[in-house]
């Protein structure tokens, strides 16, 4: 049985939605297609007490609100799916999930997917399967009797062997998770290797709305193999600004990245102190643009000297480790908070680069009517982001709609 159909969405996150959305406003003859639920990921590949990164009015569509959650809050992981499955079912918008795509190919001047349950024909599909597909894991540590996972399947400290804990990975979602775990009098190592450390909120306002000022969010892609930025920042426990200063005073054994294995022993590169030293530079360059702003702007908000006052260096910093016994240590756990990679690998058409990121501009292929959205730096820093996918999937459903219109 072959169905047909103008537009064909694969993937029924933040992206799908919003691209589902937009060409529902203007009446374009759509259906997407989600292998489980709606948002699967924040429900299952997500750890238990996960909360947004971001404020309430800021992680979300321009069209709705979360509700009953305070503005400034960071939802829970359950209430960020529940509002996109709320969002789609008040819209009636034509999703149909459980169904995967399990090859996508070229057919005549359209594409043809292949599903379980059947065959679709369409003119144009958008790809929206989002960054987060395929989770790396290092070949590092072969050691059968130590537990690793990466971060997607970790779900709180109570499910993890007892004894210390290695997380690997000092992003939002190494750090959150190894702060997690030292609050819950777990031994923690924490491998930190470089990143960006923004401030919470500065000067009464969030760091997002300060991104937004400084018009950071609008930055364009940076040299090729330079798109990915690590950032370090929490909305656990009231949102907080992520300082490995005070994890350490927590009781987190701060290290470097993490290398060789040999014999039971992990050696450790002696760049900690830089990486440290550079996440502070990126720090302070947020307040000191954000001041400038403020005083160009006029802006009267309150003063935060105290913004800049930084803890001690932890010995960890000052006299690195270089080797751990993970057995000496009495490590039992490595959580891999080491990211993802895409995985299009059953697009069985010639619309990659030799990275495996596809070819476009802006959302476009270079396949005519191949499109893609939800990537990270699709269109500029905020495409990965919700009210970003929002943006973009507006620009492609216009695309769609009226081929000429868009230029």
């Amino acid at each position: 049985m072959i169905e047909t159909i103008h537009t064909l969405v694969i993937g029924a996150g933040q992206a799908g939605v919003a691209t589902s959305a937009h060409l529902a406003k203007r009446g374009v003859p759509h259906l997407v297609l989600e292998r489980a639920r709606i948002a699967e990921r924040w429900r299952s590949e997500r750890w238990d007490s996960l909360v947004a990164n971001g404020p309430a009015w800021h992680d979300r569509f321009p069209e709705a609100e979360f509700s009953d959650i305070d503005p400034e809050a960071f939802a829970p992981k359950e209430a960020v799916a529940g509002y996109f499955e709320t969002f789609a079912k008040a819209r009636d918008l034509p999703i149909r999930t459980g169904v995967a795509v399990t090859r996508l190919e070229r057919h005549g001047e359209g594409f043809r997917a292949t599903t379980a349950q059947g065959v679709i024909e369409a003119r144009h599909v958008v790809v929206a399967t989002g960054p987060f597909q395929k989770p790396v894991i290092p070949t590092v540590v072969t050691d059968p009797g130590i537990t690793q996972l990466h971060s997607n399947a970790y779900k709180n400290p109570a499910a993890l062997p007892p004894g210390a804990v290695l997380v690997v990975g000092a992003g939002s979602s190494g750090a959150q998770i190894a702060e997690e775990l030292a609050r819950a009098g777990r031994r923690v190592f924490l491998s930190v290797g470089p990143h960006d450390r923004p401030p919470r909120r500065y000067r009464g306002q969030d760091f997002v709305w300060w991104l937004g000022k400084l018009g950071k969010w609008d930055l364009k892609a940076p040299t090729p193999g330079t798109e990915h930025v690590t950032i370090a920042v929490s909305g656990a426990y009231g949102g907080h600004t992520m300082d490995f200063r005070r994890l350490a005073a927590l009781g987190v054994t701060l290290l470097g990245r993490s290398g060789e294995y040999r014999e039971g022993t992990l050696h450790i590169a002696n760049d900690l102190a830089t990486n440290i030293e550079n996440g502070d530079r990126n720090y302070l360059s947020v307040l000191d643009e954000a001041d400038a702003y403020a005083e160009a702007q006029g802006l009267t908000l309150p003063e935060e000297p105290e913004a800049r006052q930084f803890l001690p260096l932890p010995p960890a910093v000052t006299n690195p480790i270089r080797t751990l016994d993970l057995k000496a240590e009495g490590i039992t756990s490595i959580l891999w908070a080491t990211g993802f990679e895409l995985d299009f690998s059953w697009i069985a058409i010639d619309a990659f680069r030799p990275d495996g990121l596809p070819r476009h501009s802006e959302g476009v292929s270079d396949i005519p009517g191949l499109y893609f959205v939800g990537l990270p730096w699709l269109s500029c820093r905020g495409s990965a982001f919700i009210w970003g996918a929002w943006r973009d999937a507006e620009w492609l459903a216009e695309r769609i709609a009226k081929p000429q219109a868009v230029t």
